[in-house]
């Protein structure tokens, strides 16, 4: 029925009924026989999950939780969760925003566990959902700065009608006024701090948000009373502390991102497709759909599907994805292949052995997906808040029982609001942030990109750096290291039009050298042999000849050698130097050969080489130095470097590396030089060294701002204009971090 009885479930409905009514099919509504099904947000709900069942019995599970907004909600999700009976780990990553979950089923049930991590108030989802809280917490703020400046401007009449003169009228109207502003900034831009304080005192886990939400419902209770009765409202004190805490929120959050896409860019490596060998006949099918014994055909240009052996045919592969390496791999009959890498030129008959998520490449996702779920360590503010807030309420209840005691309820209330103000938090939560942020834009002025404030304070204590060798150490990209320019020449016509490596340097190095390309004839290239063909009239051929090395023969046999390798980068053994007198090891490890490893090694000062090593290889030596107790950086480009690089106390890509590598890493290095690798651990130590002092001046401006504050000898306005200078200090030893990178750069 048409009409003011019309109702609707949600907007949804609604605009599906306008959709429907405007389309002239009203006779929908009429003909149906009954209401179309809702669906239900998660069917057969949390139980109905897919789990993990662990050889002990137990079950896990990886969920997304959204509204964790900083360091004291992952302490206290944690805490709560291992609490519960039958949970045997609860781990949550404050990086990726996931938790990880291990619990006995007989005992606790994921419904109970999801429910438990709501009532905190945080909203646990499946993966794949994850929110946008960056957006919520910057909108809040932005609330908040605008009313804190106006707020203030109010505030600064007030002040100056005290001694100018200002009628009753006026001095109410910006008193409510500032009311008004100050009203949306505690019920909804401070709400993220209500919230935090309820789920901790529920949760028995006193954390910073208790004094913080405190003393602005006291402040706020405060400009209320002074707005009706007449008086100091002290709303320009409460805004701006909410627009402060915001803001370091805000900059701790900025901090971090996702590197969950970094598994996802691996999954999709895959090929979609696979050409399988059905009783002679070739079929096109999903790659996911490939099992163990079944037989492929990949041809030049092709991505291998799934990880298997050659069973006929010759090809040139490249491994990149595996070994690092730019050179591809000659493979024929009985040679293994692997998921995603490429078929440069030829083609290859392939039995299957391993597919879909059994491939090398898919088990390297898993892992990095592992990696990024890795909870980050507490923080020594972490450790000290709840000493904080517990002493601060403490000294807060017993100025107010004092006063009031001494029969003096107006001073009380006072002296309250004074050290409840001027021992707020902020001070001391700033000042890891506000450190961090100097030392990640000294580094980053220097070249070193880093995602999150943890990874560049890690580099203070890395005494094991671990290097890959190429796109790292070296350039990353065949070049011809010498040739006579009239062998260069003859070489260049012959590969000119070819797709492989190998040619577009001998291409590259004739254009650097500005010598003309002939033309050639009659070209014949043949995978994993050479490539001849006639210049000048003349038949020459291009081969192999040994490693590192193009042999160059004409119509008399033997014409020229073109050497090849992979320079250093121009700064690789200053670098290997000023880490070695920073007390750091290096270690040099590659994929590649031992004779070009150990090459490499000398010419850049590197005593420590493993050579010939795959990514799980890589992975599990970076493991082994961390078990032996070592805290390691590791430096790589490719995407096989991505289980080494989750392995790594800290990790770092190389700019012009695969976008996974650059993904999954901690930094990264934005030009090619591995210098900012020592700036970073320089900047990490002045930073560790500015938070320590910041804290310090924290802790010790407050023992003496709250002793007087308890005292009566401030009032809440002075504490309102001491609790910004706090900050300002801890933003003034900030600032020092800069200075001391330059000191120490200076010094190296």
């Amino acid at each position: 029925m048409e009409g003011e009885s019309d109702a609707f479930c949600c907007a949804g409905c609604e605009a599906a009924y306008a959709i429907i009514r405007g389309a002239g099919l009203e006779r929908y509504y009429r003909e149906r026989e009954a209401f179309a099904p809702r669906p239900e947000p998660m069917p057969g709900g949390w139980d109905a999950v897919p789990l993990a069942a662990g050889a002990d019995g137990t079950c896990s599970v990886r969920l997304s939780i959204d509204g964790l907004r900083c360091a004291s909600c992952v302490w206290v999700t944690e805490g709560v969760l291992r609490r519960m009976r039958g949970v045997a780990e609860a781990t949550v990553s404050y990086a990726t925003g996931r938790a990880t979950l291990r619990w006995d089923p007989a005992t606790v049930r994921l419904s109970e566990l999801a429910d438990r991590i709501a009532s905190l108030g945080y909203r646990p989802r499946v993966l794949g959902e994850e929110g946008r809280p960056d957006r919520d917490l910057l909108l809040r703020l932005g609330v908040a700065a605008f009313a804190a400046v106006n707020v203030m401007m109010f505030s600064a009449a007030l002040y100056a009608g005290w001694t100018a003169g200002m009628e009753a009228r006026f001095a109410a109207l910006f008193r409510w006024m500032s009311l008004a502003l100050a009203t949306p900034v505690v019920a909804w831009s401070a709400a993220p701090f209500f919230a935090g304080a309820w789920s901790g005192l529920r949760n028995r886990a006193l954390h910073m948000d208790v004094p913080i939400a405190l003393a602005i419902v006291i402040l706020y209770a405060q400009g209320w009373w002074a707005t009706l009765r007449g008086g100091d409202t002290y709303l320009d004190s409460l805004t701006m502390l909410v627009a402060l805490l915001l803001a370091g929120r805000l900059m701790e959050t900025r901090g971090r991102r996702r590197a969950a896409e970094a598994a996802v860019t691996l999954a999709a490596t895959l090929p979609p497709t696979a050409r399988r060998l059905v009783d002679a006949r070739v079929e096109t099918v999903s790659s996911e759909r490939l099992r163990p014994g079944d037989r492929i055909v990949v041809s030049a240009g092709d991505e291998v599907p799934a990880d298997g052996v050659a069973v006929e045919g010759r090809a040139s592969v490249r491994m990149a994805l595996l070994t690092g390496e730019s050179a591809p791999v000659e493979v024929s009959a009985g040679g293994r292949v692997w998921a995603a890498t490429v078929v440069v030129d030829g083609s290859l008959t392939v039995d299957v052995t391993e597919a879909a998520d059994d491939t090398v490449v898919r088990r390297m996702a898993e892992e990095l997906r592992s990696a990024a779920d890795r909870g980050s360590r507490p923080s020594s503010t972490d450790r000290i808040a709840p000493w904080f807030t517990s002493a601060t309420l403490a000294i807060a209840c017993g100025t107010f029982v004092a006063w009031t005691r001494l029969g003096d309820p107006g001073a009380a209330l006072s002296a309250t609001i004074a050290v409840l103000v001027v021992a707020c938090p902020c001070a001391l939560a700033l000042s890891r942030p506000l450190a961090a942020a100097a030392g990640l834009g000294a580094v980053a002025r220097r070249g070193l990109l880093f995602r999150s404030a943890d990874a560049l304070l890690e580099l203070a204590v890395v005494d094991q750096v671990v290097l890959d060798k190429t796109g790292t150490v070296t350039a990353g990209a065949f070049e011809v290291v010498s040739a006579r320019d009239a062998d260069l020449r003859v070489a260049a016509g012959l590969e000119r039009h070819s797709r492989h490596p190998v040619a577009a340097a001998v291409v590259r190095e004739a254009a650097a050298r500005e010598i003309p390309l002939p033309s050639a004839s009659e070209v014949v290239e043949v995978a994993g042999v050479g490539i001849s063909g006639l210049v000048d009239g003349v038949c020459w051929s291009l081969r192999s000849g040994g490693p590192d090395a193009l042999l160059l023969e004409g119509p008399d046999g033997y014409a020229g050698l073109l050497r090849l390798g992979d320079n250093l980068r121009h700064d690789s053994g200053e670098a290997v130097r000023r880490l070695r007198e920073l007390g750091v090891e290096v270690t040099l490890l590659t994929g590649d050969r031992e004779r070009v490893a150990n090459r490499i090694a000398r010419a850049t000062g590197i005593d420590d080489v493993r050579a010939a090593a795959g990514p799980e290889e890589k992975a599990a030596m970076i493991r082994a130095l961390r078990a032996r107790g070592r805290r390691v950086l590791f430096a790589g480009d490719g995407l096989n470097d991505g289980p080494a690089l989750a392995a790594a106390d800290v990790a770092v890509a190389m700019g012009t590396g695969s976008a996974t590598s650059i993904l999954v890493a901690d930094g990264v290095l934005a030009g090619g030089s591995l210098l900012p690798l020592v700036t970073g651990i320089q900047a990490s130590k002045a930073c560790r060294s500015a938070i320590r002092r910041n804290q310090a001046r924290s802790v010790g401006y407050n023992i003496v701002a709250v002793g007087a504050a308890a005292l009566g000898w401030v009032n809440p306005l002075v504490a309102a204009v001491l609790m910004p200078l706090s900050s300002a200090m801890v933003v003034w030893g900030s600032s020092r971090v800069e200075a001391e990178v330059r000191r120490r750069e200076g010094g190296a």
